[in-house]
């Protein structure tokens, strides 16, 4: 599953790449975002194409009583979202993740004690984005409104299911030319490998030889 993305990319990059206008607090830039920390990462919503906003990583149902739930729910399977009570009544509150690469990691014995890192991206683009789903939550105790996401997920194409041996997933990944599909509210069954299936890369950065693989 996708738990940690890398984003480096500067706001006006991102400004620049959408064509877009960065709204709000500063979001979270590193090389290596952990999603349980729930931190807050730059998104565009359906409803509005032209902002940039932050968001929670960790989506929070309206039920949900607190905070805590969002760190069970930084991906969504979509093949089951219209099933599941957490995400079913947003499978049309679409959003766009912008991101510079997301880490997956191969294991390389049967208990996982041993893993290679990989840094995955769109062939050919610094900036790509990853499908998502959102929730305005209010927080019951404060009735504090919170933008909170999640990350679509699909079964893993053939690069992937290598890499990511164990559950075979990847998230839902856009490039520059469809991105803005996902937010027309087209079934997410189109988006669902083999359907949609990207050209991607990956780079291997805990190479023993101590120089990176690119597949």
């Amino acid at each position: 599953m996708c738990y940690y993305i890398s984003l480096l990319s500067e706001a006006q990059e991102l400004e620049e790449f959408f064509d877009a206008t960065y709204q709000g607090e500063p979001y979270h830039k590193e090389f290596r975002i952990n999603g349980f920390a729930n931190p807050k990462i730059p998104v565009i919503l359906d409803r509005k194409p032209n902002h940039i906003i932050p968001a929670q990583w960790g989506f929070l149902p309206s039920w949900a009583k607190d905070r805590e739930f969002a760190k069970k729910t930084l991906n969504a399977r979509m093949e089951e979202v219209h099933d599941k009570p957490t995400f079913k009544n947003s499978v049309s509150n679409r959003c766009l993740i912008p991101v510079n690469g997301f880490h997956e990691w191969k294991h390389l014995d049967s208990k996982g004690k041993q893993k290679d890192n990989y840094l995955i991206k769109i062939k050919n683009q610094n900036i790509f984005t990853i499908g998502g789903l959102y929730n305005i939550w209010t927080d019951p105790s404060t009735d504090q409104e919170l933008l909170t996401v999640t990350i679509g997920t699909t079964d893993a194409n053939p690069l992937m299911a290598e890499i990511h041996n164990t559950k075979k997933r990847m998230p839902i990944l856009l490039s520059k030319h469809n991105q803005y599909t996902w937010l027309d509210d087209v079934p997410v069954e189109y988006f669902l490998y083999p359907e949609y299936d990207p050209e991607l890369e990956a780079e291997n950065l805990t190479n023993t030889e101590g120089a990176a693989t690119l597949f």
